[in-house]
């Protein structure tokens, strides 16, 4: 009796579970775009399971459905940041920490060296290909809120440092696991042109040499593992090398890798470095990759084009010096690249770029399309060719039956400054947000409100009181800094100072905003003058952004002191 009762028992919760996974959502009288194919004006898709069940203008719901009414909503793919830290924890400086005799620097050298012991690798930190940022991967949903928010449903999560920065994943923006937010990993070998301070190789030209040795000394190496394989005697056994190991199957074609290029001279350089080894290149960055659609088509090299579009640096006050011709000129290139490569049919995709809001990514994809590139192209690059250079278009970038349900569902233009993304599907898995009232002009959901201003003066309406002292954290190329930031408030302007192991920089004319601030000032580093630009974001007394500098944008995080 007891056993029939057992096994009644197990066979209802069978039925009840399969009955709650099997539970259908129908995103009814949406207008559809699903990029493979034409724009469905008028129509319906039925999500199942975590997958497209049906898409089409004459798709009836299920009985079951959860029915979500589209009208005046536009369902797109989800959408792909093809390159990003996404999923990564933030780096939480130490107290203490910070400029000249604040014990930072020293405390920094002695984390490296400590990481430095603990591998086994023939290589120092900083040009290890083994390295892999799944390692490194956090799971959980909340983390993602932000960039989910705004219509992403996978990124290409990648490490912050080194020249290698090491393996690539691509993973979903959900998953209570690791291992369930993974789509492909490892997905690419990443290369930055970076130098290793204090240490070999510390100049680009070194960076360059070191690069060539390295992928040299491991066709060498997969040479005489073959030829030892064949017949060892007699010949002696090759050395176990896990760092020129990990670049055997990008000499093989077998994963690719992506060279983060800006200029036009280290788009050359990631060129030459491919077809010497006949690698599966990709260039990411890309901002002057314009001037070589000839060489990027020939060589079938695609681009995970920046968005991150330049911006002036130089101080905004009436005594900065006006900025030269071609820094003017550059500015205003960068937005009309897409279009370029898109008429010299070279494949691309969008990616952040560093980005620290991701509404910033709409908004200068709209500005691409100023440059030129049509709406229908600018879609695609940030769904379909974005899946398509991840070798993911087989489940990912368009809507279309048996293809994962990551989905954005849009209100109002997708370029435009009012859009609104009122349901995100990841996995199958809807997230759901309210559109709060505008105000002030504002768009969007409500601004966050972060940190305490002591300043004497309150903020102006709609903006964040960022005023005090934050420890900082600078994933600078190839090591990290440590440093303090002051910052004082009067209304939404600015001013006070940043000091690190490099020195000290006057902070003056900032912009506070509703969910952060943002300065422009001048650096000295190794006795030249550098122009940056600071932007970030403080949510709860934590700041996360990047400073824009003339080799590309650098992480930032920190903490606001008590």
């Amino acid at each position: 009796m007891k056993l029939k009762l057992l096994v009644s028992a197990f066979a209802a919760m069978s039925l009840f579970s399969a009955a709650a996974i099997g539970q259908s959502v129908a995103i009814t009288n949406a207008r559809i775009v699903t990029v493979s194919g034409p724009t469905i004006e008028k129509g319906t898709v039925v999500i199942r399971d975590g997958l497209i069940q049906a898409v089409g203008a004459d798709v009836r719901p299920p009985a079951d459905a959860q029915v979500i009414d589209g009208n005046g909503l536009s369902v797109y793919p989800g959408f792909i940041d093809s390159l990003s830290t996404a999923g990564l924890p933030t780096r939480t400086p130490q107290p203490g920490g910070g400029g000249p005799g604040g014990g930072g620097g020293q405390q920094a050298a002695q984390q490296a060296a400590a990481q430095a012991q603990q591998s086994n690798s023939n290589y120092r930190a900083g040009i290890r290909p083994e390295v892999s940022v799944v390692d490194d991967l956090r799971a959980g949903d909340s983390q993602f809120d932000s960039i989910r928010n705004a219509g992403f449903t996978a990124a290409v999560t990648v490490g912050r440092t080194g020249i290698f920065n090491g393996r690539s994943a691509v993973i979903n923006l959900a998953g209570d696991s690791v291992s369930g937010m993974l789509l492909k990993e490892p997905y690419a070998q990443h290369i930055s042109f970076a130098t290793i301070p204090g240490g070999y190789p510390g100049s680009l030209l070194g960076t360059f040499s070191a690069l060539r040795q390295m992928f040299y000394d491991a066709q060498q190496l997969q040479e005489w593992r073959k030829g030892y394989a064949a017949n060892p005697k007699g010949m002696r056994r090759p050395p176990e090398d896990k760092s020129l190991e990990a670049l055997i199957p990008i000499l093989n074609r077998e994963m690719p890798v992506v060279f983060n290029a800006n200029t036009e001279k280290e788009i050359v350089r990631a060129l030459d470095l491919a077809k010497a080894f006949n690698l599966k290149a990709i260039i990411a960055g890309g901002q002057e990759s314009w001037k070589l659609t000839e060489r990027l088509k020939s060589q079938n090299i695609p681009v995970l084009l920046s968005l991150n579009f330049p911006k002036r640096t130089a101080s905004a006050s009436p005594d900065a010096d006006p900025e030269n011709l071609s820094t003017l000129r550059f500015r205003a290139e960068v937005p009309k690249t897409a279009a370029r490569l898109a008429q010299a049919g070279v494949k691309f995709a969008f990616q952040s770029g560093g980005l620290t809001a991701a509404n910033d990514f709409f908004t200068n994809a709209a500005k691409a399309v100023e440059g030129g590139l049509t709406k229908d192209v600018a879609v695609r690059a940030m769904t379909l060719s974005a899946a398509e250079i991840l070798d993911l278009n087989d489940r990912l970038g368009s809507i279309e039956a048996g293809k994962i349900a990551n989905l954005a569902v849009v209100k109002n233009d997708v370029f435009a400054s009012d859009r609104f993304v009122p349901y995100v599907f990841v996995d199958g898995k809807l997230f759901e947000q309210k559109e709060q009232p505008r105000q002030g002009g504002g768009r969007g959901p409500a601004a966050q409100r972060g940190g305490g201003n002591t300043s004497s003066a309150p903020a102006t309406p709609n903006v964040a009181n960022v005023a005090g002292t934050y420890n900082l954290s600078i994933d600078a190329p190839g090591q990290t800094l440590t440093g303090t930031l002051v910052l004082r408030q009067q209304g939404d302007t600015i001013s006070g100072t940043m000091t690190t192991q490099l020195g000290v920089v006057q902070i003056a004319g900032g912009k506070a905003t509703a969910g952060g601030f943002s300065f422009s000032a001048t650096a000295e580093v190794g006795g030249t003058t550098m122009d940056i630009t600071f932007r970030a974001t403080v949510s709860n007394n934590n700041l996360n952004g990047t400073i824009d500098t003339p080799q590309g944008p650098v992480p930032v995080t920190g903490t606001k002191v008590p």
